[in-house]
């Protein structure tokens, strides 16, 4: 089964900063990545995405605050998270959207818990 390696996260002040990675498999082609968050008690949202011609998409609520990129050599994607804020306390999946058998496949991390709290 393909998945994704995440790292980074952790406990933050507010105001403060944190850095996700997300490392895809180096065999896969990748159209898309990003992250998506689940607070407690709340649905999944979408966080940020970037697509394979690094176009890039941001939820209102972390537009200005938080940068996604992506290093295609190593198949890897970026969220740094700056200003950070209580309400940015989450679980954070990343996600790919890769080439599968023809077709197009999500796959995703095991989650890192983001804490943002004084």
């Amino acid at each position: 089964q393909v998945q994704l390696v995440e790292s980074g996260g952790g406990l933050a002040q507010p105001g403060g900063s944190l850095r996700l990675s997300c490392t895809a498999p180096r065999s896969i082609f990748i159209y898309a990545m990003g992250w998506y968050r689940q607070a407690s008690g709340k649905q999944r949202e979408l966080v940020a995405r970037i697509n394979s011609e690094d176009s890039k998409n941001y939820a209102d609520s972390v537009k200005a605050r938080f940068t996604i990129s992506r290093d295609n050599a190593n198949k890897t994607a970026y969220l740094q998270m700056n200003s950070l804020k209580p309400e940015d306390t989450a679980v954070y999946y990343c996600y790919a959207v890769v080439n599968h058998a023809g077709g197009a496949l999500d796959i995703w991390g095991q989650g890192t818990l983001v804490t943002v709290s004084s």
